[in-house]
């Protein structure tokens, strides 16, 4: 006769199984090439980027040192004169800018600037400023400001029209 089994439980059963293997780790790293194509065109448009602020930054050094300048200035019309010529003379070519005088300075700097300011009697107390001294009356100072701050330069016209 055959050896009596004894019953086993389900519970030895459970004990006599081997633990599941563990499964092989996530790799960080894509696995296809759309991923990693997506990535490279992510980071070369941030270098774009980065290096077109960079050139931005780096053009309109010039700006923020006429600003501290005239923030830095006892404000009478022929420092602003004098500060306003220096920027135009950074911004522009010398042959442009250097021999301009009265109306056609006035033109100049309203042509070069996204309003009228220096058409009106601010304009001419800038051109006679120089030569008669005296304090700058406050708006002169702000439309000084804003015109170092938003003239437009030869570049950024052409970077317009090759836009449009």
């Amino acid at each position: 006769m055959a050896a009596e089994s004894t019953p086993v439980t389900l519970a030895q059963l459970i004990d006599r199984l081997s633990p599941a293997p563990a499964p092989p780790p996530v790799p960080w790293l894509p696995q296809t090439w759309g991923w990693a194509l997506l990535a490279g065109l992510i980071l070369a448009m941030l270098a774009g980027w980065a290096w077109r602020a960079r050139r931005r930054h780096r053009a309109n050094a010039y700006r923020r040192r006429a600003l501290a300048e005239l923030a830095a200035s006892d404000q009478r019309i022929e420092s602003l004169a004098e500060i306003l010529r220096r920027t135009a003379l950074a911004a522009f070519p010398r042959e442009r800018v250097a021999g301009l005088h009265g109306d056609a300075w006035r033109h100049f700097l309203d042509a070069h600037y996204p309003g009228e300011g220096f058409s009106g009697p601010l304009g001419a107390a800038l051109v006679r400023g120089p030569y008669r001294g005296g304090p700058a009356p406050p708006e002169l100072s702000v439309l000084v400001a804003e015109w170092i701050r938003r003239h437009r330069t030869d570049g950024d016209e052409d970077r317009r029209e090759a836009a449009t």
